[in-house]
């Protein structure tokens, strides 16, 4: 099934990860990357693997650069194995690619994640599942706040084994992030029906109650209180992210009633 499968990489200034990510994909006679247009040595250090082909599209949506990735940069396999930067497969997750059969019923895979701090794998996390292994001709992706949504037109089951989650990009560039994925984030949570709403968004909605349930849940539910100041950081790093949502949300509450005011 190897053979069948192309890597799909986006990148960004991902010099902290790239080599990493890459080095497991050693068994792909073709990967691409599409790049927006990194300002640091991610492209260097991605040129030395000679299965690399790279791209680069000045980035508006994910959505719009996977669809790029998909679409124009001459793929030619029936797989698309779609993957982040900080994604970084483990051994058993390539053995059970390499024994896929699958039959015309099934058209993508979904893969469970284990994240990581500074290296070292954390007991949980809020990362959701992703599909992350599908046929290149019926997929495509949407915009869904400040993510992407992958379509599959056709059958998904889950994976047995687990990708790792392991960014290791400096704690200012996870800021700086944050900061703008909030700021896209926000226009979904204030724009939508309360009924269009799944229960976490209902929650952001209320502006005062998520970051509280967001950092009990992750060193309670999610178990990272066993994981020491790992875990501490990750719970600290999500109740800040939800922080600064609820501070967007309440800004255009706050400007509303300004307005109406004068």
């Amino acid at each position: 099934m190897l053979e069948q499968i192309t890597p799909l990489i986006l990148t960004y200034n991902e010099s902290n990860n790239i080599e990493r990510t890459l080095s497991k994909l050693y068994w792909a006679k073709d990967i691409v990357i599409v790049d927006s247009f990194s300002t640091d040595d991610t492209l260097e250090k991605a040129g030395r693997v000679h299965s690399v082909r790279i791209y680069q599209r000045v980035f508006d949506t994910h959505a719009n650069q996977w669809n790029f990735g998909l679409q124009q940069t001459n793929i030619l396999t029936d797989w698309v194995l779609a993957l982040d930067a900080d994604y970084v497969l483990q051994d058993d997750f390539i053995e059970e690619m390499r024994c896929f059969q699958p039959d015309g019923m099934v058209d993508g895979y979904r893969a469970r994640f284990r994240y990581c701090q500074f290296g070292k794998p954390l007991r949980g996390s809020l990362y959701p599942p992703v599909t992350v292994l599908y046929r290149r001709e019926l997929a495509g992706y949407v915009q869904d706040g400040h993510t992407q949504r992958i379509i599959v037109k056709g059958k998904i089951e889950n994976l047995k084994t687990k990708i790792y989650h392991d960014d290791r990009k400096p704690l200012s560039h996870w800021l700086q992030s944050q900061d703008r994925y909030m700021r896209i984030e926000v226009k979904k949570v204030y724009g939508s029906s309360w009924r269009e709403l799944g229960w976490a968004n209902r929650l952001r909605k209320l502006v005062v109650l998520a970051p509280f349930i967001v950092f009990i849940y992750c060193l309670v539910v999610k178990r990272g209180g066993l994981d020491g100041m790992r875990g501490l950081f990750y719970a600290l790093q999500r109740m800040l992210a939800e922080t600064l949502l609820s501070i967007r949300l309440a800004e255009i509450y706050l400007t509303q009633e300004m307005e109406k005011d004068e």
